[in-house]
This record gives structure tokens, sequence and C-alpha cells, in this order.
């Protein structure tokens, strides 16, 4: 038998174990002090190594697994009788009720849910139809499928509508897990619109996109004179090295009238990129991440000739290291077998090799001038990729970052609970030990990482040394992932 009484003058409890003869038991009592509306609210987290176990296993752990700290958070979270039984100082209006799970609810939030019924069955019909015509078979078709899995502002409004069919799903969370995702998705939806609003309105209010268009055109000119200028010292002695004067000429006049094409082009469009520029900024109402995936898409546009000319010399250099390394192959009487994937022997008559070492000899004496022309274009193909991955990465954070977590997690630590910690309040001979039990916040990057969101990003994911071999090869590097591999 346990007898608890209250000791007078203080608000602590004494607590005396006895037998049923009336005796007093040896062992010691121990009374644990805790914040019980916390503890009801909090959600425990697993530690990492019981996550791993569980994500690797295909079924969900056993009950047994778990431990008696989820155990005694389970049975106080559900006991809702228990927690009625109490009352809390909320001031004069209450503002909060508590449902069967055990769940802390508003009933601003549940008046709100039911007068936006009507709202989600639209929004959900509209979407349904907006997804009815993304999924036709007119954008399946080769130029426009091609274009919308290449282009960023495609990619991301496809990322958005498949978020807001999850939000207005009628479909209920089956539990606080799959509830804090579409609390975060709701957060970094309702944030990415308020910074495209903002954005909006400080483009429009000062005319931000006549300055812009007036500055496009002299800005594409002057970039256009500085890749004239650069064409021209690589035709001369670039750093004093000896090129290839034949093959010099042709390719620095070969890429100079793609930039005369070019800038002809962009002349032609200069009347109309006012307009242009004012369509494209109304659409930053969709979004801060919108506005910046089409701001990539406008910078692959307008660098699209130092693409052509990457790939140019990409692909006359790729041609001349294999067929270099053909040549090798024959020197020394072997041959690659494409049916087995090897190098295999091989023997070759006089006529074969003399054919063979005039090539090796003219493409090896064409090579530095070519290499010269793929490493200045790669450079310039790379400063474009970085200036975009930099804006993918400020779009993918935006896209990832659990904002309602976070704020959960800084305003109320204890709803992301790691743990427990106890504190000695008062140890007593003869007397109870009294503990008082403090709940472990989940930390910071354990938040990111249990509740950080999907992305749209299809990046490859190469490594440096991988890199490095395209790089010296010559195969093309794409911002996007392949979905055949390149030849």
């Amino acid at each position: 038998w346990l007898q608890i009484r209250r000791e007078n003058g203080t608000k602590f409890w004494s607590c005396r174990a006895s037998g049923s003869g009336g005796e007093e038991e040896g062992d010691g009592v121990i009374l644990i002090y805790h914040d019980q509306r916390k503890v009801m609210l909090s959600l425990l987290h697993p530690p990492e190594s019981q996550l791993a176990a569980g994500d690797r296993g295909t079924e969900p752990l056993p009950a047994g697994c778990a431990s008696d700290l989820a155990a005694v958070f389970s049975t106080v979270a559900q006991s809702r009788a228990l927690f009625m039984t109490d009352r809390y100082d909320e001031g004069p209006v209450r503002l909060t009720h508590w449902q069967s799970e055990g769940v802390e609810g508003s009933i601003i939030v549940e008046l709100l849910k039911q007068v936006a019924g009507p709202v989600c069955v639209l929004l959900t019909f509209l979407l349904s139809l907006l997804t009815a015509v993304c999924k036709s078979r007119i954008l399946h078709l080769w130029p426009l499928s091609f274009l919308w899995s290449k282009f960023s502002t495609c990619e991301q409004l496809g990322h958005r509508l498949h978020q807001l069919r999850l939000l207005c799903s009628n479909k209920k969370a089956q539990d606080q897990i799959q509830f804090m995702r579409k609390a975060n998705i709701l957060v970094s939806f309702l944030l990415d619109i308020t910074l495209g609003v903002l954005l909006l309105s400080w483009l429009y209010s000062k005319n931000w996109i006549g300055h812009l268009a007036d500055t496009l055109i002299p800005m594409a000119d002057h970039v256009a004179q500085e890749l004239q200028d650069l064409l021209q010292w690589l035709m001369g002695v670039p750093a004093g090295l000896k090129m290839n004067r034949a093959l010099d000429q042709v390719l620095g006049r070969f890429f100079q009238y793609h930039i005369h094409l070019w800038i002809s082009y962009i002349h032609l469009m200069s009347p109309f990129i006012e307009k242009i520029l004012w369509y494209i900024g109304l659409s930053t109402c969709l979004g801060f991440t919108m506005a910046l995936s089409i701001l990539s898409d406008i910078i692959a546009l307008l660098t699209f000739h130092i693409y052509c000319f990457y790939v140019y010399g990409a692909r006359l250099y790729c041609l001349k290291i294999y067929g270099l390394s053909s040549l090798w192959r024959l020197f020394r009487g072997k041959k690659w077998n494409v049916l087995r994937q090897r190098v295999d022997s091989c023997s070759y008559d006089l006529d074969q090799l003399f054919i063979g070492t005039l090539l090796f000899t003219i493409l090896l004496f064409l090579l530095p001038t070519t290499a010269l022309y793929y490493l200045v274009f790669t450079l310039l193909r790379l400063v474009v990729v970085l200036v975009q991955g930099l804006i993918h990465l400020m779009v993918d954070t935006i896209d990832s970052l659990p904002l309602y977590s976070l704020g959960l997690r800084l305003c109320r630590p204890y709803r992301l609970a790691a743990g427990v910690k106890f504190r000695v309040l008062e140890q007593h001979a003869g007397k109870p030990l009294r503990l008082l039990m403090q709940i472990n916040p989940l930390p910071y990057g354990r938040v990111m990482q249990l509740y950080s969101l999907p992305t749209s990003s299809s990046y490859p994911k190469d490594s440096w040394g991988s890199l490095l071999k395209k790089l010296f090869v010559g195969e093309l590097i794409y911002p996007w992932k392949q979905k055949d591999k390149q030849d």
C-alpha cells in the first residue's frame, strides 16, 4: 500500500509504503514530479539506431522493441480522462481543447477547418483539372516533354502542384510525422508566396522591369564583345603558345559567326523584351522559388551560345581523345572488343599500321589547338553552371526547410522530445526521494534530418573523381540527371 499525504505548509507530498499487515516496507520510495501538459503534448522521437533498424526492415519495429520511456509517453499522452480532471490557468477564455488522442487543438482552427471545407473541395477540383491537363498526351510529345524535363520552372511548378494536392487531399494524417510534414509544406508554401508577392510589389513599384529591359541589350552586347576579344586572342598566339594556324582560324571564325547570329537574334527580340519581362514578372506571385527558377531559365537562354561553344569544343576534343586511344591500341597490337567490352589482341598488316601512324600524327599535332578551345569554353560553361547551381541551391533550401518544425522547436521545445532528464529536488534520510522530470528537446540538426521536405532537384550526384574524368576525356557535363548513358 502507498500512503500519500500532503505535508503541512509545503507543496510537497509525502509517501510511505506499507505491507498488508501494516508494517513498513524497506524499499525506498521515489516521487517524480513532471509537467503533465508538456508530457501529453510532446512527441517522443526514438534514437537514431532504432530508426535505422526500423528503416532497414520491411516492417515497423514491434511493440516489444520500444523502450519503456516511449511506453510512458504513449500512456500519458492517451490519458484524456486524467487530463480532464485537472484545470490549467489559461485566463478567462479557454482557447484550446483536447481531442481523443490527446493532441492539442484550437477551437479557432477547428472553426476555420469547417469554413474552409468548400474552399478545399474547389481547390481540389481545380488541381485535378490542372493535373489532367499536365498529364495529357500533348505534353508527352517529344519537344514539349523535353522542355518540361529540362526547364527549372516546369520542374518547380510540378513540385508545387504535387504539394498542393497533398495539402488539399481529404485523407487524414495517419500519425504525427505526416501531420508535421503537411504543416511544414503549408508554412513553406505560405512563406514562398509571401516572398513572391513582396518581390512583385518591389519590381513594379519603381519600374525595375523597364530598367532591366533597358540594360539587357547593352549587357548582351558587352558579353558578345568580350567573347569576340577572347576569340581574337585565341586566334593569335595565346600565352605564347604556337597553335595550328589553319585549324585555329577555322575554329575562331566558326565561333565568331555564332556570336554574330546570337547578337542579331537578341536585337531582333529587343522591341518585345520589356513586354516579355513584364509578363514574366507577374509570375512571381506564384512564389519566390518560381521567380528564382525563371531567373535560372533566363540565364540558360541568354548563355545558350556559350553552351553551344562548349558542346562543339567538347565533342571535337572527345573525338580526338578517343581516336588517339584507339590508334594507340593499334600500335600495341590490341583492339577494343565491342561485344565483350574488353581489349583483345589483334594482328594488323602493314597498310593498316601505316594509315594508323598518319592519323595518329595528325590528331596528335592538332590536339593542343582543340584542347585550348575546349579548356576556355569549358571554364565559361562551368561559370554559368555555378551561377545556376547557386540559384537552384536557394530554391532547394526554401523547398526543403521544415519551418514549422523549427518554429515549434524554438517556441515550444517540449513538443519535440528526444528523452527526459531528472533533477533532484529533495533527498533526506527517512523521506522519499523527490525528482523533477524534464523533457530534453530534440536537437536542431536532428529536426532538420527528420522533417526536411523532399525537393524537385534531379541533378547528377557525380563524385569529384568521375567529374574530373569527364572533363579530361571531353564528356558533356549537364546540370540535370541523364536517363541514358552518354556516348
